[in-house]
């Protein structure tokens, strides 16, 4: 029975955003604050996926032998490092984190049976590759608040808490929604970037951010005057709005995945629609 394991390993390290080729003043314009002398650092977190069949003793891999190899191969080396000196692979290519975890992945593959590599450049930043040449995402994390009624106009107050359960009540509730949008796209084999991280945080604050905190969703965003912003519907709105910008950019929607609360959430897979008209089609809402 094929599984797939994850192994987390952590390490800490600096880098900067400079390319020799260009002045300083392109430089900053193209990386803003990544651009500063001598640089800036995070705390990694690395998640290694690999895959393989169930053995006998009820493993995929020894996790005492997966653990010394990511720490040979790649923490030892890596951590309290210096990114763009430690590696010659980034004498050619930004120590970005989409780049990092292609390399990562690169360094592993030949003593393990990776699968994956997602790199944490923090909890609201991440990057994910899967082996695919160049082809990586970027997953960006951020929060708007805002309040909601689950009903249908066409239906009774008691029809409605049938159906949404005190989601219904006519005066609404709220959340902190926190939404984790994730682009695909071919990194840039100098940049080391799928998309321009500002650009991106940019399209996100425009058309999403801005026009859903702190409002009543049913009221003040004419799209769900319409339709219920459950979850579901909030994150396919989300998609639909972002589809156009992130194409834009150069990059592709991957996926919206929208966290209501702890214990819901829920993600459009844009890439896996069946079609692309899919994310503009408005949702059919049955009436019970």
């Amino acid at each position: 029975m094929d599984c797939i394991i994850y192994r987390r390993a952590k390490f800490a390290a600096s880098h900067r955003y400079w390319l020799p080729e260009l002045d300083e003043t392109e430089n900053r314009q193209k990386f803003g604050l990544g651009a500063n002398f001598p640089g800036h650092g995070h705390n990694y977190v690395l998640y290694v996926g690999m895959d393989g069949d169930i053995d006998q003793y009820g493993m995929v891999l020894n996790l005492s032998d997966v653990k010394k190899v990511i720490k040979r191969e790649v923490t030892s080396q890596l951590d309290y490092s210096y990114l763009n000196d430690v590696w010659d692979e980034f004498k050619t290519i930004l120590p970005t984190t989409e780049a990092l975890s292609k390399i990562i992945y690169d360094r592993l593959k030949p003593h393990l049976p990776v699968v994956s590599v997602q790199l944490f450049e923090s909890p609201e930043l991440w990057a994910e590759y899967q082996g695919n040449n160049m082809e990586a995402t970027l997953s960006l994390k951020t929060h708007f608040s805002a309040a909601h009624r689950l009903a249908l106009p066409e239906l009774t107050l008691e029809q409605n808490s049938e159906i949404y359960g005190l989601c219904a009540r006519v005066n609404g509730h709220g959340h902190n929604y926190h939404i984790e949008i994730t682009v695909a796209g071919e990194m840039d084999p100098r940049t080391g970037m799928i998309v321009d991280l500002g650009e991106l945080e940019a399209a996100i604050e425009e058309h999403v951010i801005k026009p859903f905190d702190h409002t009543f969703l049913n009221k003040d965003v004419p799209y769900f005057a319409k339709v219920v912003p459950t979850a579901e519907n909030i994150a396919l709105r989300i998609a639909q709005l972002l589809q156009e910008p992130v194409a834009k950019l150069g990059a592709e929607l991957d996926k919206v995945h929208l966290i209501e609360s702890p214990n819901n959430s829920c993600t459009i897979n844009c890439r896996k629609a069946a079609t692309k008209t899919e994310l503009k089609a408005e949702p059919v809402l049955a009436v019970v």
